[in-house]
């Protein structure tokens, strides 16, 4: 028994809705990186189930380009998380004018 792509697209469209109303919403940055990544997987999720429904794998070759991209988003974004996070006690998306030279 299999299920219908339109199960996973609509999942996909689910996963991606709450990524996008929780970085609209939320001002703490640990939570916006996480709904970012909430984002990123939804996309893979589309791209899995269109590879696979289209017998293609060049979307499996998309989802690893797009784990790599997330990778260095996240390596960059805790960098400067942690710089903040020394400059002050709690960070939200308004502290970035700290790192200011």
């Amino acid at each position: 028994m299999s299920i219908h792509p339109a199960w996973y697209l609509t999942l996909a469209a689910v996963i991606f809705s709450i990524g996008a109303i929780g970085l609209l919403v939320r001002r703490n940055v640990l939570v916006m990186f996480m709904c970012v990544e909430l984002m990123l997987n939804a996309a893979n999720l589309t791209f899995v189930t269109f590879a696979r429904e289209l017998n293609d794998r060049a979307g499996q070759v998309a989802v690893f380009f797009v784990l790599v991209v997330a990778a260095a988003e996240v390596v960059v974004g805790l960098g400067i998380i942690i710089a903040i996070f020394r400059r002050r006690v709690g960070a939200t998306a308004d502290d970035v004018h700290v790192l200011k030279g």
